[in-house]
């Protein structure tokens, strides 16, 4: 039972409110006749809730007269015919009806996940493509028709943002607790899944999905799951339930399992096993039998290496492998994992990282040539060649990471004539002798990391002009005392810069970075005095870390940063 205590909206805020949702593509279109007396009693029987009129105002958004007439009628008799339902909820339940069908289904996944709880956009982008919810469009690939699915779902207000990236596009969302409370007796009704939170025993499960939220019985003791498609854990589970053949998503992210348990081999229609944060150390090499498996997620367990069945999976598209440390003052802050010789041959491959180079891998990764995300660590100079050579082959490229074997060992890249095209994001950690004269061809970069290059040039002229850079990452990038954007970066809205351990003074010019609003500081102790010029750029926050007692001092006094509206010191 939850207890809402929401402050109605007086009259005025409440039709402004509803105004932005419903009518956000026509500003005037609100106060047409024909409209604007339908839309003043809609707002009336929202009674002042910000839920409400939020929900119903996304849900009246472009609709035409006859429609704003029927969702009018259907309102009047929910809440006429059913008294004992609240307003809310009876405007939710509007609003899910008229969802198109799949994205009925999309939204009732979601609130198989905990209450409040943040859920990655792109988890559920893969969870939904797994269960079979995204249509096939032309000229779209899935993973788009699966975002727009969930922009679609913000947009009508049935999921919250909880963070976006530099760009404005959703990295994590969650479901409002009143809309989980609609969702979950309809995900009952239909069997369309079941959430098990430690109370009574699941005798016979006919649902399709089951969400394990606190565990307290054996799932072996669960009967008639036959009809499983999607398994998802938020508590420790070391079995699944049997007879479970069918089951195409198994998630156990941050699950404490030390092994993977033995049924997961024998689910050969599963097309989504996420392991991402478990204890795992080993995969065993019967992992070749999941002949259907899409992705493989193994981020930040302990598996170092991956047995030679993995290339056996000639379905997989994603194989994500990171192991980080969270500590970028380390060289090596991720690390990778050894693979088989034969992942070559697992042609359907699109995103593979990150893969800890060894052996002939360099030679192997030649054919590679259809990846859109690919990372390799522990490259060495002598591998400048043959790395140059597959990333020029690489046209569908969009993600590069690229760490050398150590902080001493030197990043060569000058054989790469041109980087592909359609390259949107570039991680480089290793020590680079001048800066890459192809830098200033990546038109399409929106996110640029360059960690340890510690360049003796000014890297800063290189790279001012690109059209699209979002996101830019400088860690002990450049060994010079003064960094000075004088010019240029016209898109870019966050900057890091950390471990510069000569830098002590930072220049902005005026009218540089004109979309600036996150600027981080962190591990510069030379630096003392406020970056010249930071009164110039609209930012709306200021992190430092690690930063000298001359600087906090600075920014407390200095009225450059007043206008900043938060400003946060971590140590």
């Amino acid at each position: 039972m939850h207890v809402y205590h929401i402050q109605p909206l007086e009259e005025d805020e409440a039709w402004d409110l509803f105004c932005k949702k419903a009518f956000s593509s026509n500003s005037n279109r609100c106060y047409l006749p024909d409209l604007v007396s339908f839309a003043q009693e809609l707002v009336r029987k929202c009674e002042g809730l910000p839920l409400a009129i939020v929900a119903l105002g996304s849900l009246m958004y472009s609709k035409n007269e006859s429609q704003w007439t029927y969702i009018y009628k259907s309102l009047n008799w929910s809440l006429n015919n059913n008294p004992e339902l609240e307003v809310v909820k009876t405007i939710l339940l509007l609003s899910f009806n008229d969802l198109p069908h799949q994205l009925k289904h999309c939204f009732l996944y979601c609130s198989l996940f905990p209450e409040d709880y943040e859920i990655r956009g792109k988890r559920l982008i893969k969870l939904w493509m797994a269960e079979g919810f995204v249509e096939q469009v032309k000229g779209s690939t899935p993973e788009e028709v699966a975002e727009s699915c969930l922009v679609e779902l913000i947009f009508r207000s049935m999921l919250q943002v909880v963070h976006r990236n530099e760009f404005g596009r959703p990295k994590a969302c969650k479901m409002h607790d009143v809309m989980r409370d609609v969702a979950l007796p309809i995900l009952e009704k239909h069997n369309f899944g079941v959430i098990h939170d430690g109370g009574e025993a699941m005798e016979k499960c006919k649902a399709r999905r089951m969400s394990i939220h606190k565990m307290d019985v054996e799932l072996k003791s669960f009967m008639g799951m036959s009809k499983l498609r999607s398994f998802l854990v938020f508590n420790n589970c070391n079995t699944l339930p049997s007879g479970s053949k069918l089951l195409r998503a198994l998630d156990l992210q941050d699950v404490p399992i030390d092994e993977l348990p033995n049924e997961v081999v024998n689910l050969f229609n599963l097309k989504y096993l996420n392991l991402r944060g478990t204890l795992l150390r080993r995969l065993p090499n019967s992992i070749g039998r999941l002949l259907n498996l899409q992705t493989l997620d193994i981020r930040d367990t302990q598996i170092e290496a991956l047995p030679h069945g993995i290339g056996n999976l000639q379905n997989l598209w994603h194989l994500i492998m990171y192991r980080y440390t969270w500590n970028w003052n380390d060289f090596r802050y991720v690390n990778g994992t050894n693979v088989p010789s034969n992942i070559s041959r697992i042609t359907n491959l699109q995103s593979v990282s990150a893969i800890e180079s060894n052996g002939d891998l360099m030679q192997q990764i030649r054919s590679m040539t259809q990846r859109t995300r690919i990372g390799i660590s522990n490259v060495k100079e002598a591998d400048e060649m043959d790395l140059c050579d597959s990333i020029q082959n690489m046209k569908l490229l969009h993600y590069l990471f690229i760490m050398v074997t150590n902080e001493e060992e030197t990043l060569r890249m000058d054989a790469l004539s041109a980087p592909p095209p359609n390259l949107r994001l570039l991680i480089l950690v290793g020590k680079l002798e001048k800066a890459p004269r192809w830098f200033h061809s990546l038109q399409s970069v929106t996110y640029l990391y360059l960690h340890w290059s510690r360049l003796e040039e000014d890297l800063l002229p290189h790279i001012a002009a690109l059209p699209n850079l979002g996101l830019l990452s400088l860690v002990n990038a450049y060994v010079g005392k003064q960094l000075c954007f004088s010019i240029g970066f016209p898109k870019l809205t966050k900057l890091s810069i950390g471990n510069f351990p000569h830098v002590n003074e930072i220049i902005i010019g005026k009218g540089v970075m004109p979309n600036m609003k996150s600027l981080w500081i962190a591990s510069c102790m030379e630096l003392k005095t406020v970056p010249k010029g930071i009164e110039y750029l609209n930012l709306q926050e200021l992190i430092l870390k690690f930063a000298s007692m001359e600087l906090e001092n600075c920014i407390v006094d200095s009225p450059k940063v007043r206008h900043i509206p938060k400003i946060y010191y971590h140590w």
